[in-house]
């Protein structure tokens, strides 16, 4: 019943509950909320955009994808934020691939709303900016992290950073998804995933991780994961679910 809710209400979502009351009130109509189902594609590399997502229950993964077709993520974005940003950065489409990491719901927004708000150089556009800096923030320790620590260590920033943009600390998640999404072979995935398990950290079983020990996965991972949620804890109103 709780979950029911979350994923009904508009407000889970960190940016739009931050909205002035008179956009949000004017914004409220034409939220719809839209089921993302695990894997879903809501938008290719080069597509051009036509809405902007705000999950509430799901987390939407960024992807680079390679000329071979492999792939690596570059960003998550859960009930905190936004999916879209090219939207109104001003490309208007984007080099990534956005896909449903975890699923549950989202409300989407057409661009000819969002644009005139963001423009009118108020509260909205000093909001989604504050988010876009945090989110850049994300790519940039992402990309430190996975040159510079190792795969137990990016693991366990990777399972930080989704359960804060969950209601819950469990993922419904295999691990070959996991190993898509850091870019690396699945073998090494299942080590580092056993090994956590047998620490008594996580719990994995049928596709499903549940965070059990959730400070000594922030011991065990690197720096990065503080960086990244010190950024969103300053930049954004709230916090990020712990």
């Amino acid at each position: 019943m709780v979950a029911i809710k979350l994923a009904a209400d508009p407000k889970t979502n960190g940016l739009l509950a931050a909205l002035p009351e008179e956009e949000y009130q004017r914004w409220h109509p034409k939220l719809e909320i839209v089921g993302l189902p695990l894997g879903k594609v809501l938008y290719e590399s080069g597509g051009r955009l036509s809405h902007v997502y705000f999950p509430t229950t799901s987390i939407v993964s960024l992807l680079y994808v390679m000329q071979d077709g492999s792939s690596a993520e570059i960003a998550l974005v859960g009930h905190e934020g936004i999916v879209g940003i090219s939207l109104f950065m001003g490309g208007e489409s984007t080099p990534s691939r956005a896909v449903v990491q975890s699923a549950g719901t989202a409300f989407r927004l057409p661009a000819n709303v969002l644009l005139p708000a963001f423009n009118q150089n108020g509260p909205v556009l000093h909001l989604l900016l504050r988010y876009t800096q945090a989110l850049i923030t994300q790519m940039a320790q992402t990309a430190v992290c996975n040159r510079h620590h190792s795969l137990d260590q990016q693991l366990c920033r990777w399972l930080l950073l989704s359960v804060d943009r969950l209601p819950s600390h469990d993922l419904v998640m295999t691990q070959g998804l996991i190993a898509d999404m850091l870019g690396v072979r699945r073998e090494g995935v299942t080590e580092a995933a056993g090994k956590l398990q047998e620490a008594g950290l996580i719990q994995y079983r049928r596709g499903r991780i549940k965070v059990l020990d959730r400070d000594r996965l922030e011991q065990r991972t690197c720096e990065c994961y503080a960086v990244v949620k010190k950024e969103y804890d300053r930049l954004l109103p709230g916090r990020l679910a712990t």
